[in-house]
């Protein structure tokens, strides 16, 4: 819910490119809860350095927002950063399904995760009155069953099997693969305005990921093992 839901709603000021830029830096979330609410790891330098360009590139990616003194701009630069706390709550999701799952990933796990979502979506549907406002066209209807098909029978159950199958730092290569795909299909299909802070900010962002996601984390000491070495 705190993910798709978030971006859902943001999509209706926030230009798809840009969307999808400011939620690639979920694996600088990641990196940053998996450190400290799992603690078996600590940060690399190059990771740090990686944390520190997602930090600046996020800013660069919403400074014309922050420029902007217009209702739609305020509203843009609201759901910007609502995009920057959903990518938040994504990351949390998944470092705590990490702490507390007894086993590998199964698609029983996935089902549930999205049956329960579906449920917390449309609750908030139902008080938000959005079905009032809903406009069942033939395009409506399939880029819905699209999104059902193709995003979360396809493309989510197949991220959950890679990530008991494949080492993360591999499964976590669509956050900057999907960016660049969403900035091109925003330019070609909807005319989104590619500007300069977009290809600046998605750099400097792409590169944060890519150095985050390439480095190695380094396992901190249990106290059995510190306690070892000092006795030896």
């Amino acid at each position: 819910m705190g993910g798709n839901l978030t971006l859902a709603y943001a999509e209706e000021y926030v230009p798809s490119g840009l969307a999808a830029l400011l939620l690639a830096v979920t694996p600088l979330w990641l990196l940053v809860l998996d450190t400290l609410l799992l603690g078996q790891h600590r940060i690399s330098r190059r990771g740090l350095i990686g944390l520190v360009l997602g930090i600046i590139g996020s800013a660069v990616l919403i400074w014309p927002s922050l420029m902007q003194t217009s209702a739609l701009g305020r509203k843009e630069l609201w759901f910007s950063l609502a995009l920057l706390g959903g990518s938040c709550s994504w990351a949390l999701g998944s470092v705590l399904s990490k702490r507390w799952q007894s086993g590998p990933p199964s698609f029983t796990a996935t089902a549930w995760q999205m049956i329960f979502a579906g449920a917390g979506n449309l609750v908030i549907a139902i008080f938000s009155r959005d079905f009032s406002r809903v406009a069942w066209t033939p395009k409506g209807i399939g880029a819905v069953v699209y999104l059902i098909v193709c995003g979360s029978w396809i493309g989510y159950t197949a991220y959950i099997w890679l990530l008991g199958h494949v080492p993360t730092a591999k499964v976590s290569t669509y956050a900057y693969i999907n960016p660049v795909v969403a900035v091109f299909l925003g330019w070609l299909v909807l005319h989104e305005k590619i500007d300069g802070y977009i290809l600046m900010g998605s750099a400097i962002v792409v590169t944060a990921v890519v150095l985050v996601t390439s480095a190695k984390m380094q396992k901190t000491k249990t106290p059995e093992v510190a306690t070892v070495n000092a006795a030896s």
